[in-house]
Formats: structure tokens, sequence, C-alpha cells
């Protein structure tokens, strides 16, 4: 094997390598990423989760003919097509980011939620690998008939790819699809750089110390709304440990939701963009010790479970 088809293999695998570690997240979290699409202006070109499924099917096909070694000009250009998509979102932010105004997206890339970057980070880290990747992806192209196992076997992940998708909002991988999970202390889950950076632990530095139970819901959510009575039951009893609710709702939401629930428990805000890494579906809870995630919950967590209990102590989970 020549030195140029060496390269060009060497990086099309790469490139491919690149599109399955995107594709990771949006299989795991589609709605998330039909979200992206619609903040991103993608919609006009149907709907958002039709596309979002579409295009997870692509980039997983892509991906894996590419670390297949297949590069042949209908898996090159489609790919050369998906880096030039991502370089325009990321581009646009960064430019957003340097005016000054609010990103369109809660993520920044093609990573999705799982991987924290500033726009700038997302611009300049995609360039500087996908784009190199691409280019050397072309050289020393084979010729010839092409096998076609890495045909089927392209074809058979993308279209396990997007049934999975399809399955996967009903499967219990919020610990796998977000960055709230068992192990992590809640003073790392941040989101923003420079002076816009906020973490979630500021609001509520009481969290530091001692155990509590967390829920992030949307306080305008009806179906939170007729869950509220057992979480002021619980609260009203003085259970341990004590109960917070996190939102993302603005304040004209909180002065409703008092009104009409008044809540026993604590109510703080924090960013969207932040809390959006953190769930798949509002509401989803969680219970702290000593600011570290010990166990994660979807929907509201089993109160029956610390009712009345004061003594009990979760063992020790090993901070990343």
């Amino acid at each position: 094997m020549d030195r140029r088809r060496l390269w060009g293999r060497a990086a099309g695998m790469a490139l491919g390598g690149v599109l399955l570690v995107a594709a990771y997240a949006k299989v795991l979290d589609p709605a998330a990423f039909a979200e992206q699409i619609e903040l991103e202006g993608l919609a006009k070109l149907g709907p958002a989760a039709v596309l979002a499924l579409a295009a997870i099917g692509l980039e997983v096909g892509l991906g894996v003919a590419l670390v297949w070694g297949v590069r042949r000009p209908w898996v090159l250009y489609p790919a050369a097509a998906l880096v030039v998509l991502f370089l325009l979102l990321t581009g646009r932010a960064y430019w957003d980011d340097l005016r000054g105004l609010e990103p369109r997206a809660a993520s920044c890339g093609c990573f999705g939620n799982l991987l924290e970057r500033s726009a700038a980070e997302a611009f300049w880290q995609d360039l500087l690998i996908l784009a190199p990747l691409l280019g050397l992806s072309f050289l020393g192209r084979p010729r010839g008939p092409q096998r076609g196992l890495p045909i089927l076997a392209g074809a058979a992940a993308a279209l396990g790819a997007v049934l999975f998708a399809w399955r996967a909002p009903s499967l219990p991988l919020d610990d796998l699809a977000t960055r709230l999970r068992p192990g992590i202390r809640l003073a790392g889950l941040c989101a923003g750089s420079g002076a816009s950076r906020v973490c979630l632990g500021a609001p509520m530095p009481e969290l530091d110390s001692g155990r509590h139970l967390v829920v992030l819901a949307d306080l305008e959510d009806e179906a939170f709304g007729e869950r509220v009575g057992a979480l002021n039951d619980y609260a009203a009893a003085g259970a341990a440990p004590p109960l917070w609710v996190v939102t993302p709702s603005e304040s004209e939401a909180h002065r409703s939701f008092f009104w009409r629930f008044g809540p026993a428990f604590e109510i703080r805000e924090a960013p969207a963009p932040l809390l959006r890494s953190l769930y798949r579906r509002l509401p989803r809870s969680f219970l702290l010790s000593e600011g570290v995630v010990v166990e994660t919950y979807p929907g509201l967590p089993p109160l029956e479970r610390f009712s009345g209990d004061r003594a009990t102590a979760p063992a020790a989970v090993p901070v990343t």
C-alpha cells in the first residue's frame, strides 16, 4: 500500500470514528437533537423529529463505512456535506458569541450535551480536527469494484441506530445520555464561559454539605403541578433529606406556581442551557451527599424511601 493511500485510509477511519462519537449522544437523546435542529432553524426542511432520526442514521452509516475503509464518492461526499454543516453551525454560534448574542442551542457543536464546549472551542476544534481528516480522506482512494460487506454493514448500522434512537426515550438511559450521573460533583456541572459561566451549585450553596433531594422540573408543566401535593406533604412533614426544586422557569412562573400550589419546599432558578444537559425529560431527580450525586431517578424521587429516615447515610461514591 503506497503512502498516500495509507494516509487516506487512516484519515478516513479517524473521520468515521469522530462521526460515530458525535452520533452517540444523539442516539441516546434524539429529542434533544430534534430541539437543537429546531433552534438552529433547520426544521424548515421537515419535521425536526424525522430529520433527527434521518441525520442519526446517515451519521452512523457513514461512520461505519469510513471505519471499514470505504472511501467511495457516495461516502466521502455526504461526509463532506456533514462536516461543512457542522462548521457552518459552530461558526455561526461563534460569530453570535463574538457579538454578545444569546446562543441558539443549549449545546455547541456536533457532540451534543455530553461534551461541554464554548462556541469558540466548538468551532476551532471542529475546524482543526474535521477539515484535515476530510481532506486527507480523499488521498489515494481505491479503484475498482467495492465489496458488498462494508456496504451492508453501514446500512445495517444506520438502520439499527435509527430504530434504537426511536426507542431510546423509553429506555433507562438518563445516566448515559446526560451529564448528571452518580459520582459527579454538583459544583462541576457548569455551562458558559468567562463572566457568563454558571454552575448548578451557585444558587444553592447549602447543597455542598449534608444530604439533599433535588428535583429538576418545569413549573409550568401541568403534569408536575398535579404531583406537587406529594412533594408538599414530604417537605411539610420535615422529612430528611430536605427537598429542593430547581427549574429553568422564570420569575413570573415562580409567582404563579406559588399562588396556585403554596409549595413547602425550596425553589431555585437555574439557566435553561445548563439544566438541558442534565435531563432527557422533566421532571428528573437526584440524591446528593456532601455535594456529590449519589443516585438519580427518572421523574420524582421515591419519597416513601426517605420519609422519616433521618439516619441512613448513602455509601461513598467515587467523584469524577
